[in-house]
Formats: structure tokens, C-alpha cells, sequence
């Protein structure tokens, strides 16, 4: 691999003295530029820069018309936010552009990274900011006929603010008729010269989509010619919630995003935080930590297995695979107190100690589970109509995927070898010994094979914390960590008023901005935390892979069935409380 690059120095020889830049507290390369240069900066990035930043990992907006004036932001109003992320380099780069408020107009990336289309759409939809040249330039997640952008700071961020809903007949009418699907507005045909196409629902309500999602498919007889996703319905509107939370109360709702993935989403979340206040975590807590992660991911596995294996048309491994889950389920209700939204991570560390005979439990699942999985190679891996369902289907390249922004097992499917765990380590990861599953074709049996291996390897990594716990503290001492051991309170006032004011205000986090990356169970996620030095988040960005992958549908279904669809969807592994947040 290529050593990490600042690319700041190449960018000032190609460009000039056009970017200011701003200190972070992720140390992440995060530059200024005008508007009227970043196109050419970005295709200059992809792919003329070495190591090219090939990834396009996120595009967000922050309103600033509220924030509390910092010198080294040169925005007022707003501001356009690009994360990319070099392969090659192993690094992001954070590009900013600012924007004035009745000049929020900006050209279409479309053109130079494909998985561009839906970030877009949604800065628009939340931000109201226009992209010139995007090609059908609609809201993604409110419903058409929503009036106002969201995330603007003027926006309610409670229902209570906008008064009672009313439904009369005339916007009840309004409503139904845009809920008509129109093919010529997505530049659709309703005929070709032989035949005519016909056009067909899959959801919102339909067991193949696991959950509330629309698919209106362009057919030719069987064969998909195009897919037109329509998601939002699930949307709860998590990133605007953020700024009315404190920094603590807001771990909870991490615990919905992708609401298989338990704990993964409490660390993306914490661990951004912990860098903006500068907090280092005990390293038995990060053990701890890591332990819950695995076991939900192994939990998360299995509910992809099971559903997986329904969609293809077998009843009996989601029966096998759920009941198992509880026994993961079992530990975790055992050391948290919950099962699937524990809310057990906290700033600094965990919320408690691991409890006494937590070994046994982890023990017992250890010894038992290894055999399961090879019951269940027999039952589905080795089945051959499961394969027949899910070799050849659905296949992309490692460079179509990098294109569409897929990460996690779907990437590894490919045949690339892309783990945070092992490429940017977090939580102590690097001390684990684990191996990273690849496939080699892409398709959705590769994509399924790398799972169902990534639960051995989760396994293998359980096994490690519970052999070398170590001892110490289950949570930082920090004033800014929630809250402070009890015993502590009773003996001096200074600690006392700490956990007063951490439980009734929250923690005043630092101004600043950060963001780590994780593995999560799904792909690559993280939270873009930006602190204006209050006791709420003045803006928090939630990436999810989810968003990512279910865009990528209509490139990889054109040309198969119907059939063939629920075989890609259920070997995707999306949730739908991720995607649309």
C-alpha cells in the first residue's frame, strides 16, 4: 500500500493559493476552496491526483446562520461539505465550500462519481441548495410535497412546533397524485419498438423489500430494464433530532439507525464525540466494547442469513437462525439490560462493568456456535438451489462498487481486502488477531459467503476479549464522561456538581469537528460531529452504508428477472431505519 499523503502541497502546484486550511479535531486534511474551482478539483482528486481519491464517501451541508462566529470559517450561511477517501493513500480529505444564502447553487458531481446522484438530491431536499446539471433534481427522503428544507435551522425540529395536522380533501387529492408514478419524469419510455414495458410496485408493503420501501420496476416481460427506488418512508428525521439532544441523551437514537447493528452504531457515534473532547478511552472498556460489537454483528449476520435464505425460498433457516440469535441476545440482555437497542456505550467508555459470570455465558456460545454454522453451510451454502439463485447474479466489479460507494462485505465480495478494523484500526482492534473473508466474483453468492465467514472471524475475536479482559476501569475519568462513579459523588462537591450538570445539561463538548469511520455489520459508517461549544450538537451527519447500497439496485438488476431481484436485495444486507434515518 501507498504511504499517506497530504495532498495539500500537490493541490497548491496544481491550483494556486486558492485553499484556506482549517484545523480539525480528527486531524482530518479538511480544506477551503472557491465554488468556482471545485469541479475541476474534484476530477483533478479522482483522477489525476496519486493516490487518486477514487471514493466518494459522503456530501452533506451545514446551516451556519445560527453558529457562534469562529475565524478560521470563512462561512456565514452555508456550507457544502465533501468527504473523499483514497484507497490508495489509506486517508479522507474533507473539502468545504461556502455558500451565501440566496446564492445556493452549485454544479452536479453526477458526472464524475455516480453514487453523487442521491448525496445530492438529499443536500437538496434537506438544505435546499440546487446542483446544476443533476439529472432529476427531487426530494429523496421527505415526500414531494413537503414544504420547507429540514436541516435549515429555521425549520421545526419538533411536530409540536407546527401546529395540528389537517387532512382535507383537497390535499388528500394533492397527496395521492403525487404518489403517481410518471416514467417520463425519470426519462422512462413506456415502449420500445417491439414491445411495450410495463411498469410494476414492489412495496411498500412486500416481504421481499425487509420493509417499507417502494420499487417501481421498468419491465420487459421478466426482465428488469430499469428501477426507480423510492425510499423516505421510514425517515425520522435522526441527524435533525441531534440538535435538539444533549451529547448524552442522543445516544440512544443512534440505537435505531441500522437497528440490527445494536452497539456498532453507539461506537460510530461515541468515538467522534471522544474526539472532539479530547477523552481516552480505558483500555478494558475498549475490550468491552469490541466484545458487544462482534456479538451484534454476529446477531446481525443471522438475521441477514435467515431472511436471505426465505427470499430464495427456504422456510426453515430463518426459524434455526433467529433461535440462535437469542442465545447472542441471551449475553447481551445478561451485561446491558437490553437486547436490541441496548444503549449501553457511553462518552469515555460503558455505562457499567461486565457482570459477574459474564465468562460462562460468552463461553457457552462460544463452544456451541461453530457447529451451527457448519449445519447451516449444509443447509443453505451447499444447497443447490441456493446457488443456483445467487451465482451469477447480481455481480459488480471492484471498480463499479468503489463507483457506487459500496463498502463492507459487499466490497470484500469483490475480492478486495478493505477492513477499518485492519486498515484504520479503532477501539484497540489492532490488537486482535482476525482474519478479513474475501470472495472473487461479486456476485451475490460471494456476498453471502463473506458473511457467513465474517461470523467465524466475530467468533474468533469474542474469544480474545474473554481470554484477555483486562482489568481496570470500564470508563474514562473525565469530567465530560456520564456520569462519574457513584462513590466519587459522596465524597467531594466538585464531582457532585460534574454529575449534576452532566445528568440535567449534558456535557459542554468543545467547539470542533470530527468524524472516525467504522466497520459497522453493514458497511462503513460514522457520525460528522460539529461542536459549537454548547451541550447539543450544532450539526451531526450520520453516513450510513445502507443509503449507499440500495442506490447501487438499478445498476446491478438491469437485465435479470424479477426473481432475481429479491436474490439481490436479501444479498445486500440493507436496513431501512438506515437508510433513511
Amino acid at each position: 500500500m501507498e504511504k499517506p499523503l497530504d495532498p495539500t502541497e500537490l493541490l497548491a502546484q496544481k491550483f494556486g493559493d486558492v485553499f484556506a486550511r482549517q484545523a480539525t479535531k480528527d486531524d482530518m486534511v479538511t480544506l477551503w476552496l472557491p465554488l468556482g474551482r471545485l469541479k475541476e478539483v474534484l476530477y483533478f482528486l479522482k483522477t489525476d491526483h496519486r493516490p487518486a481519491y477514487r471514493f466518494l464517501y459522503d456530501i452533506t451541508a451545514i446551516d451556519e446562520r445560527s453558529r457562534k462566529k469562529d475565524p478560521s470559517n470563512p462561512s456565514e450561511h452555508f456550507t457544502l461539505v465533501y468527504h473523499l477517501f483514497s484507497y490508495g493513500g489509506n486517508g479522507f480529505l474533507r473539502l468545504k465550500v461556502a455558500l451565501k444564502e440566496g446564492e445556493l447553487s452549485v454544479p452536479s458531481i453526477t458526472n464524475l462519481w455516480a453514487n453523487a446522484n442521491w448525496y445530492e438530491r438529499e443536500v437538496f431536499d434537506m438544505f435546499g441548495i440546487r446542483f446544476e446539471g443533476h439529472p432529476h433534481l427531487t426530494r429523496i427522503l421527505m415526500p414531494l410535497t413537503w414544504e420547507g428544507h429540514p436541516l435549515r435551522k429555521e425549520h421545526p425540529a419538533r411536530a409540536t412546533e407546527m401546529g395540528p395536522f389537517r387532512l382535507w380533501d383537497e390535499k388528500q387529492d394533492r397527496e395521492q397524485e403525487a404518489l403517481q408514478f410518471n416514467p417520463e419524469d425519470w426519462g422512462l419510455e413506456r415502449q420500445s419498438d417491439d414491445s411495450d414495458f410495463m411498469f410494476l410496485n414492489i412495496g411498500p408493503q412486500h416481504p421481499g423489500t425487509h420493509g417499507v420501501i417502494r420499487l417501481v420496476l421498468q419491465l420487459d416481460g421478466e426482465d428488469i430494464v430499469d428501477i426507480v427506488p423510492d425510499i423516505g418512508f421510514h425517515h425520522r428525521g435522526a441527524e435533525k433530532m441531534a440538535e435538539r439532544q444533549s451529547w448524552h441523551t442522543y445516544i440512544p437514537y443512534t440505537d435505531r439507525i441500522d437497528y440490527l447493528g445494536g452497539v456498532n452504531n453507539n461506537l460510530a457515534y461515541l468515538l467522534s464525540i471522544e474526539k472532539l473532547a479530547g477523552i481516552t478511552v480505558p483500555e478494558r472498556a475498549n475490550v468491552i466494547r469490541i466484545m458487544l460489537c462482534e456479538l451484534f454483528r454476529i446477531a446481525s449476520h443471522l438475521v441477514w442469513y435467515g431472511t436471505f435464505a426465505q427470499d430464495v425460498g427456504q422456510l426453515s433457516p430463518v426459524f434455526y437462525m433467529f433461535t440462535d440469535r437469542e442465545r447472542v441476545f441471551d449475553i447481551i440482555e445478561a451485561v446491558c439490560g437490553g437486547r436490541m437497542h441496548p444503549n449501553w456505550f457511553r462518552i469515555g467508555g460503558v455505562a457499567q462493568d461486565l457482570p459477574l459470570g459474564w465468562e460462562k455465558l460468552v463461553k457457552t456460545f462460544i463452544d456451541y456456535f461453530p457447529k451451527r454454522l457448519k449445519e447451516y453451510d449444509d443447509l443453505v451454502m451447499r444447497n443447490s438451489l441456493f446457488k443456483a439463485r445467487t451465482i451469477g447474479i447480481g455481480i459488480f466489479t471492484t471498480e463499479e462498487a468503489i463507483e457506487w460507494g459500496v463498502t463492507g462485505a459487499g466490497l470484500r465480495a469483490c475480492g478486495f481486502d478493505w477492513d477499518f478494523r485492519k486498515k484504520q484500526p479503532y477501539s484497540g482492534y489492532e490488537n486482535f488477531d482476525f482474519d478479513v473473508p474475501l470472495g472473487e466474483n461479486g456476485d451475490c453468492y460471494d456476498r453471502a459467503k463473506v458473511r457467513v465467514e465474517e461470523m467465524r472471524q466475530s467468533l474468533r475475536i469474542v474469544e480474545q476479549c474473554m481470554k484477555n479482559m483486562p482489568e481496570g476501569p470500564y470508563k474514562a475519568e473525565h469530567p465530560l464522561t456520564t456520569p462519574p462513579v457513584k462513590k466519587q459523588t459522596m465524597k467531594d462537591i466538585e464531582t457532585l456538581i460534574t454529575h449534576f450538570l452532566g445528568v440535567s445539561w449534558g456535557p459542554v463538548i468543545p467547539a470542533g469537528e470530527a468524524m472516525v469511520c467504522t466497520e459497522a455489520t453493514k458497511g462503513a459508517n460514522s457520525y460528522y460531529a460539529i461542536s459549537d461549544g454548547n451541550t447539543s450538537p450544532y450539526r451531526m451527519r450520520i453516513r450510513t452504508p445502507s443509503f449507499a447500497h440500495m442506490q447501487t439496485v438499478p445498476y446491478i438488476s438491469r437485465g435479470y428477472t424479477v426473481a432475481d431481484l429479491l436474490s439481490i436485495l436479501g444479498a445486500m444486507d440493507y436496513v431501512l431505519a438506515d437508510i433513511d434515518r
